[in-house]
């Protein structure tokens, strides 16, 4: 069985919740950055920079760029200011915080990302914290984290673990605890339940990175169409916003799969 069949069986299998299951609804769909591959192009307005084009054609965007480097408060304001009202931007945490720090002593880090991205204003999005594969589940560190992550930022947040530790029932009851919801990937990492949302049900965040080659694959119209069916029947009535983000950049499939997933959300 493929990645993608496995992400698929993994988000139906969370259907016989049927006191909780409603219509999906408030899902943004968008891409990892906002490069408009040549291919697609045509597929957006013609006037404009590239991202006021793309926000014209997907309502929201994540930026991978932040966890590399930092950006001066003027660069997020602009960006916010060059798209329409409603659109939303999911920021990726630096490495330094979550690679380097490894999530440790990281309040001075961690209020000096935030004070960058207040640039967004009321576009900010969700936070995306990307722990690296060989960090473990450290109750006490993680507990420490997220209450200063808390104390600095109320809003929404995403977590993306991808060693095996943090897939269990008490890790998901800490993440409720601080309403912080667990990435859905696509190639699961870490855990087999890598592929299903989790912790903090409040808000859905979907990673979509390419299967079988990650950042290469395409996804198929029929995968699309399976996807779609499965957020649809297994949002809990709580989640208030679903987040679909394609990371198969590579060969420039994401803009098309993200496009193509729009189209059949609206039917």
């Amino acid at each position: 069985m493929c990645c993608c069949e496995c992400f698929i069986r993994g988000t139906f299998e969370l259907m016989h919740h049927k006191s909780m299951v409603r219509e999906a609804r408030d899902i943004r769909i968008g891409t990892a950055g906002w490069t408009l591959p040549k291919q697609h192009a045509g597929l957006f307005p013609v006037e404009g920079t590239h991202l006021s084009r793309y926000a014209r054609g997907l309502n929201c965007v994540e930026i991978n760029s932040s966890f590399y480097r930092p950006h001066r408060l003027k660069t997020w304001e602009r960006w916010a200011e060059s798209t329409p009202a409603g659109f939303k931007f999911a920021v990726k945490m630096p490495k330094a915080i979550t690679h380097e720090a490894n999530l440790l002593n990281a309040g001075a880090l961690l209020q000096g990302f935030l004070e960058q991205v207040r640039g967004l204003g009321e576009k900010l999005g969700p936070l995306l914290i990307q722990l690296p594969p060989k960090l473990a589940f450290d109750e006490g560190v993680a507990h420490e984290f997220f209450t200063t992550l808390r104390e600095l930022h109320g809003s929404a947040a995403v977590l993306e673990p991808r060693h095996a530790s943090w897939f269990t029932p008490g890790v998901d009851r800490l993440l409720r605890g601080f309403e912080i919801a667990r990435v859905a990937a696509d190639p699961a990492k870490g855990s087999a339940l890598a592929a299903r949302p989790g912790g903090w049900h409040g808000l859905r965040y979907y990673r979509l990175h390419g299967a079988p080659r990650t950042y290469y694959s395409e996804y198929s119209g029929e995968f699309l169409t399976e996807f779609v069916a499965a957020v649809r029947e297994e949002t809990p009535a709580v989640t208030k916003e679903t987040w679909v983000v394609f990371d198969n950049t590579a060969l420039g499939h994401a803009t098309a799969n993200a496009i193509e997933l729009a189209r059949l959300v609206r039917r």
